[in-house]
């Protein structure tokens, strides 16, 4: 590999220096800039076209960071989270608009960000090399690839630059949780939310932790003592909190006390979060899957008979295909789908759910004559879920105090504060109703097929654009994930659209890929990503890029099953 100096990127820009904007193809390749190697590896065509893409590495000797390298892998990637929160926070202190970086959140993500290798340290950029009009701005175009980046740099990737405490207390934070998710499995428990905890946000797009608001106080968590239970956490200690054991939970209680606060911790307790943000001790089921109504989707060859039955005139849902879906068969659809994806735990807001899916009361279960409703509603399944399939519920109910007869555990929110009314709630609805029957079995395994999708992929390949946390645009289609609730970054999107890519180039694409037949299983696909390793987001993508982060295949599926032009065999 040919590495050119400073110097040679200097003379470069000055030669082209007013010139059509394409003359910046001539700065790809490898240049030494001092004490790191920058690449250029690929410049946009056109001031107005996505940002060029740089990658920087710097070796360890420089780095400081190669001991790191033998660390256990939370580590590793609470190491490499932590720096590009730096990278970030040189770059806005550099006031320079032409350096981008990938937004980060307050979860901490496995990212193609900046990469923990052997013998370097590797950070991806993105920088709008400038012009006016379409001629090159060379001076200015040096002045932020040999001045503006070098400073950048050298404030966020070099160990000098580090403040070592926040840096070990990052990786102690995700450490912890790892630890704590283990545990879960270890004591049969869902969900644990820790004493102390700071659970709601400042605002609906604003997923920092609230500020005392005036005179109204943020209420820290306080577990009940009936569910509180002590843990022993690596660098934490011993801490205390809620544990929510497997089973049916209610979190019940008037309006505006924290119910959906509660359930939205606990849904985005699948991911570490950073120091400060006040969840950083919440942790849930790694198969958590939080599901709602979703009128309009596509539903694809789905069995949806657990819950709805025979359609007037005999039409069978145990192969249920509809391109305008309800709220009821829709959200029958995303629980079925969730079980197949291997859900261990669902969650459900009232809120969010469609109503006659979730309950029918006594007045109109007298109304309605044998036959004439379709729908089995969740309430009469959700005992049975559990006992059958081995599946627990977290379910936010305001409503209706029927759930109370097949809940294991009530707990009231009363002003943000967490109560077990258990006992009370037997008093009020003894236990009992739901259905006897078994929970059915999966039904028909389905294989999905894509080739109607496969049959659009031109000689460029497969076009499909992420411009959202919750919204894809494959070929001519746009599809929906705003009913995936715990996709968290438009990374997390983009990884799904370079997954969905390789899917869609079949026998063409590169090795794995191309080993995943026409039709697949959830398991085949789960089998595959799992089989891509540490450096799978990597190979989800047709080129290096710094904007991927992790996602589940949970998700994955969840993106396939909403392609309204899915195959599927049965």
């Amino acid at each position: 590999m040919n590495v050119s100096t400073a110097e040679s990127l200097e003379r470069t820009l000055q030669r082209i220096d007013g010139r059509g904007y394409k003359a910046y193809q001539d700065l790809r390749g490898h240049y030494r800039l001092g004490a790191f190697e920058l690449e250029v590896a690929h410049v946009q065509g056109d001031p107005y076209a996505p940002p060029s893409r740089i990658h920087v590495r710097l070796g360890h000797e420089t780095s400081g960071f190669g001991e790191a390298v033998r660390e256990a892998l939370p580590r590793r990637r609470g190491l490499e989270d932590f720096l590009a929160r730096m990278l970030s926070a040189a770059i806005r202190g550099a006031g320079t608009r032409e350096i981008g970086i990938d937004r980060l959140g307050q979860e901490i993500l496995p990212r193609t960000l900046v990469g923990l290798h052997g013998d370097h340290l590797e950070a991806r950029l993105s920088v709008q090399l400038p012009a006016a009009g379409r001629r090159i701005l060379g001076r200015q175009a040096a002045k932020i690839l040999l001045q503006v980046l070098p400073a950048v740099l050298a404030r966020s990737l070099e160990r000098r630059a580090v403040d070592e405490r926040a840096l070990r207390r990052h990786q102690d934070v995700i450490e912890d949780h790892t630890a704590l998710v283990a545990l879960l499995e270890e004591r049969e428990w869902v969900a644990f939310v820790a004493a102390g905890a700071v659970l709601p946000r400042r605002a609906g797009h604003d997923d920092h932790p609230l500020e005392s608001p005036g005179r109204a106080p943020v209420i820290a968590f306080e577990p009940p003592p009936t569910l509180t239970a002590e843990v022993d956490l690596p660098h934490a200690g011993r801490i205390r909190g809620m544990a929510i054991p497997r089973g049916v939970t209610l979190l019940v209680g008037g309006g505006f006390h924290g119910k959906s606060t509660l359930l939205e911790a606990i849904s985005r307790g699948i991911y570490p979060h950073i120091p400060g943000d006040g969840r950083e001790q919440v942790a849930t089921d790694p198969r958590a899957v939080k599901v709602r109504a979703e009128d309009g989707r596509a539903v694809t060859r789905t069995d949806i008979s657990p819950f709805i039955g025979d359609l007037p005139y005999g039409r069978s849902t145990r192969d249920f295909s509809t391109t305008n879906a309800s709220g009821s068969t829709s959200q029958a659809a995303n629980i079925v789908e969730a079980l197949e994806a291997g859900a261990r735990l669902l969650l459900l807001d009232e809120d969010t759910s469609a109503t006659n899916f979730m309950i029918r009361d006594a007045p109109m279960r007298r109304l309605l004559r044998p036959g004439q409703e379709p729908i089995t509603p969740f309430l009469d399944r959700v005992r049975n879920l559990f006992r059958d399939r081995g599946v627990s519920t977290i379910l936010v109910v305001g409503g209706s105090g029927e759930y109370f007869r097949v809940a294991d555990r009530v707990i009231q929110m009363d002003r943000y504060l967490p109560r077990d009314v258990t006992a009370e709630a037997r008093e009020i609805a003894p236990p009992g109703g739901g259905s006897s029957e078994a929970f059915p079995p999966a039904g028909c395994l389905r294989r999905l097929r894509l080739d109607a999708y496969r049959r659009q992929v031109g000689p460029k390949g497969p076009r499909i654009k992420a411009p959202g946390t919750h919204r894809l645009l494959v070929e001519r289609e746009e599809v929906d994930l705003g009913a995936c609730e715990q996709l968290v970054s438009p990374s997390q999107t983009r990884a799904l659209a370079e997954i969905l890519g390789r899917l869609l180039e079949g026998d063409r694409a590169a090795a794995p890929w191309n080993r995943l037949g026409a039709a697949f299983t959830p398991e085949e696909l789960e089998e595959l990503l799992g089989g891509l390793g540490d450096g799978g987001l990597d190979r989800f993508s047709r080129f290096p890029r710094g904007d991927l982060a992790a996602v589940r295949t949970i998700e994955v599926l969840a993106m396939i099953n909403r392609l309204r032009s899915l195959g599927v065999d049965r």
